[in-house]
């Protein structure tokens, strides 16, 4: 599908040869866990996951869309250690907050960086986030449960699918589109993002992600206001305020007086 694009070139697909089960196992007995079934199976396949494509600008491609599904090797967890080697360095557990709102209603729990809950990274998005497989009940012990998250770069929490195989279908279905993961989050995709979604739309999308919400995404600028002041207004002259009534009653007397006197000189003349 993807070599049929229009401007799509260098779609590469990287084997890789099936996982050892004893890796698997010495990683569910390093981490203490068990990796789910489905993901277990998909390993026993393939040990991991990565297929690239570009688009030809100027004739000179550009890498653009991206899936990866991390090996078992690098399938490291998040939050287990200081970001810094220095004593009392700050942590991601050191950003949980007692006053964080539960999951209720249709929203679950978000996962926690602390030991409630055991995080690993299955795709670093290239740089856009992080999504990761989520034990989210560690104590006091880690139960089989797991669900597919995904981590912002303002770490904030964003719910994707219950099963890896249900995730492994959407990172197929959106193609690997940049900040795809970010349709499923309140604030959508970017605007540069969205334009790469109208271009190469996924094979299953909702139409209503690509509708023209341009209040949502695009800031609407009209040029009569922007340059209104460069406008020159013409400076309207105040007339000069009106004389009371008396004042004006002498001005007259005065001037008819004036005129009459000067109509007897002439007649004398």
């Amino acid at each position: 599908l993807l070599e049929t694009s229009p401007g799509v070139a260098e779609v590469t697909f990287v084997e890789k040869e099936p996982a050892e089960r004893h890796t698997i196992i010495s990683w569910e007995q390093k981490n203490s866990c068990i990796l789910p079934e489905d993901l277990k199976n998909f390993y026993l396949m393939t040990d991991g996951f990565q297929m690239t494509w570009s688009v030809k600008t100027d004739n000179t491609p550009m890498p653009l869309g991206s899936m990866v599904i991390n090996s078992v090797s690098k399938l490291c967890r998040l939050g287990g250690s200081s970001m810094y080697t220095l004593p009392n360095a700050p942590s991601l557990a050191d950003l949980e907050d007692d006053t964080d709102e539960e999951g209720n209603g249709d929203k679950p729990e978000k996962p926690h960086f602390d030991s409630r809950s055991l995080i690993f990274e299955l795709d670093p998005c290239n740089g856009n986030g992080k999504v990761c497989l989520v034990y989210k009940n560690a104590k006091p012990v880690v139960s089989p449960d797991t669900e597919i998250w995904f981590l912002d770069r303002a770490l904030y929490w964003h719910f994707l699918t219950k099963t890896f195989t249900a995730y492994y279908r959407l990172l197929i279905t959106h193609l690997g589109l940049p900040q795809w993961q970010y349709a499923f989050t309140s604030y959508g995709v970017s605007p540069q993002a969205k334009q790469w979604f109208n271009m190469y739309k996924p094979i299953t999308i909702n139409t209503a992600l690509l509708s023209e919400e341009a209040d949502s995404f695009v800031n609407k600028l009209d040029p009569s206001k922007v340059f209104k002041s460069k406008n020159k207004t013409p400076v309207i002259k105040k007339k000069p305020p009106s004389q009371p009534a008396a004042s004006q009653k002498s001005h007259t007397g005065m001037t008819s007086s004036k005129t009459s006197s000067l109509a007897g000189n002439s007649s004398r003349k």
